[in-house]
């Protein structure tokens, strides 16, 4: 398979690496500092462009894609509130193909299959709050996290008593900290940690006055996200649309 890399950072250059050693050919890699080669017939004859940048930067990315015909894997997060609804056109009405996850993390994927199935049990046990802590590296951008909205939006959807996620603490690489906005029993706090070179670690921790039950997904290095997007491009090739983790693991 032809891969096109949209972003050369140290995802770009994982995923450059478990490409090629699964027997795919990279044609074009284009970063910030050679954005013509959108416009190369090397970056055309890609199958597929995965793509891993920055929340200004993607929804862009997705559009100099389309415009050749290149399907689309992207791990970036943070354009969605202001492009989801078009980005969801231009897949279901002009034939266009983006596979987007916040996490591509094999791991995470089963870890969202146990979240989910907990957040059905707990429904029945309403004495048990819930609270979901994210904790990355300090250079990401967004807080908080698209796996960890993914994952407050998958217990919203089983826990009756909760109606929406809202930012808790966010604790700074600066050692700041920035006060929850939670206002409501009815809000998923959604705390945020910037610490050091954290790959990200995603908890999730129902209390009662009697006990705590917790569910952790601990990354040791980025490179479960990147073969995970390798596998979402395989998968990619051979279909269209809108696609998610949930097509590619149908747990």
């Amino acid at each position: 398979m032809k891969i096109a890399l949209i972003g050369y950072g140290k995802m770009g250059r994982m995923i450059e690496e478990i490409a090629l050693s699964r027997g795919h050919e990279i044609v074009s890699i284009i970063d910030a500092n050679n954005q013509t080669d959108f416009e190369s017939a090397a970056f055309a004859s890609a199958d597929v462009a995965i793509e891993f940048t920055t929340p200004q930067a993607a929804y862009a990315n997705y559009l100099k894609a389309f415009a050749h015909g290149v399907k689309v894997v992207s791990g970036s997060t943070g354009w969605q509130e202001a492009h989801g609804a078009e980005i969801e056109r231009l897949c279901q009405e002009e034939g266009h193909t983006l596979f987007w996850s916040s996490n591509f993390s094999v791991g995470v994927a089963l870890f969202s299959a146990v979240n989910r199935q907990l957040a059905k049990l707990m429904n029945g046990f309403p004495q048990y709050d819930v609270e979901l802590t994210e904790t990355h590296h300090i250079h990401k951008l967004d807080a908080p996290s698209g796996t960890a909205i993914t994952l407050a939006q998958d217990i919203i959807d089983q826990l009756d008593r909760k109606d929406g996620w809202v930012q808790g603490e966010q604790h700074l690489a600066d050692g700041s900290l920035i006060p929850s906005r939670q206002t409501s029993e009815r809000q998923l706090p959604i705390n945020s940690i910037r610490r050091d070179e954290v790959p990200g670690i995603h908890s999730v921790t129902y209390e009662s006055q009697a006990d705590s039950i917790t569910i952790t997904h601990d990354a040791h290095s980025r490179r479960g996200f990147a073969l995970g997007a390798v596998l979402a491009a395989e998968y990619t090739k051979t279909h269209h649309g809108l696609l998610t983790m949930d097509l590619l693991f149908p747990f």
